[in-house]
């Protein structure tokens, strides 16, 4: 049994949708936009699925944009939110049996910091939908109960050869599973995802971020000897001695196979603020893989943009490299890859 690198060929892709009575309710249009641009990009290349409260708007919103939705599966679930990265399965394959296993982690959001009664339902909802999904190309999916365990897709990431990624800001954090010290959680991270080693970030903050410090914000797997990550090139930048501590801790790292890591430095854009002055969580890191291209979060900042983009040119050879506008997705502090969440053949 083993985790996946995101780079692993995908069966589909999953978003959950913004509605009325969600937080994206000021800017609901804006926010429905990019979530079209993204699924967009998604359908040209792999099936999507969407979980909606409401499901027959949801199909509506891409059919005025000119998306079909002859890839597309919609499954009906209430919803707190949007991020399905953090409330969705992670998936997990396991070779002796040629099943994926679908691990159903608690989420309590974030932290208890907002309410997640209803995302922390959506797997149990559409696990039979995405076990059809699966058994489309002939693969059988089975549910694994982690309910005892608080964790969100966001906080890891794997390069699917038994090495994982995390930060202790977020898995060490009060809310989530404070009876548990970092040795336990490591433990408990190597025996449900057969890891062999787990890489722990010290420093990892983000202005405006609500998931004390999710490792895809700041530092990627591109590959399983090379890491992007973002870098603040301003001393007079609040993020400035944080994100140089981050990193010399990423010089200091080593490969499975006792080399350093080839690091991509992606610019830290430029400040970003709310209606209130309060700065958002803006990063180029929250990128997509999906099949053949990676979809890349931009803020209308040409220079910083250009320059991300052509860091993860290098990063990602043979990919197509998609900008996206994601602007209105830091509005609720997330980005790209914060609302989609992969699924691997």
């Amino acid at each position: 049994m083993y985790f996946p690198a995101e780079w692993h060929q995908q069966a589909f892709v999953q978003m959950t949708w913004p509605h009325k009575d969600t937080d994206w309710a000021p800017v609901l249009a804006d926010a429905i936009d990019c979530f079209c641009n993204i699924a967009h990009e998604v359908v040209k290349r792999e099936p999507l699925v969407i979980v909606a409260q409401y499901p027959d708007e949801a199909k509506a919103d891409l059919l005025r944009r000119g998306i079909g939705c002859d890839n597309v599966t919609f499954i009906q679930s209430p919803t707190n939110d949007t991020w399905a990265r953090d409330h969705a399965f992670i998936t997990c394959m396991d070779e002796a049996s040629s099943k994926v296993l679908l691990y159903d982690f608690q989420f309590n959001g974030w932290g208890l910091k907002f309410p997640s009664n209803h995302d922390n339902q959506i797997n149990k909802n559409a696990f039979k939908a995405l076990s059809t999904c699966y058994q489309k190309l002939h693969i059988e999916a089975e549910y694994v109960n982690h309910l005892d365990f608080v964790f969100e897709g966001g906080s890891i990431e794997s390069d699917g050869e038994g090495t994982l990624m995390v930060t202790s800001s977020c898995l060490l954090s009060e809310n989530r599973n404070n009876t548990l010290s970092q040795q336990d959680i490591e433990k408990h991270l190597k025996e449900y995802f057969n890891a062999e080693r787990v890489l722990w970030i010290h420093h990892s903050w983000l202005a405006g971020d609500d998931t004390d410090g999710h490792i895809d914000t700041v530092a990627r797997f591109c590959s399983p000897h090379s890491i992007a990550y973002v870098k603040c090139y301003d001393p007079t930048d609040e993020h400035y001695e944080e994100l140089q501590a981050m990193e010399q801790e990423l010089l200091a790292l080593r490969t499975s196979d006792g080399k350093p890591y080839t690091l991509f430095p992606l610019p830290l854009p430029d400040p970003c603020y709310d209606d209130d002055g309060n700065r958002l969580p803006a990063t180029h890191a929250n990128f997509l893989i999906v099949n053949g291209a990676v979809l890349v979060p931009i803020y209308q900042q040409p220079d910083k943009d250009t320059e991300a983009l052509a860091q993860l040119t290098i990063a990602f050879p043979g990919r197509d490299i998609i900008p996206i506008d994601c602007r209105v997705l830091i509005w609720q502090h997330g980005s790209l890859h914060c609302s989609t969440m992969q699924y691997p053949k």
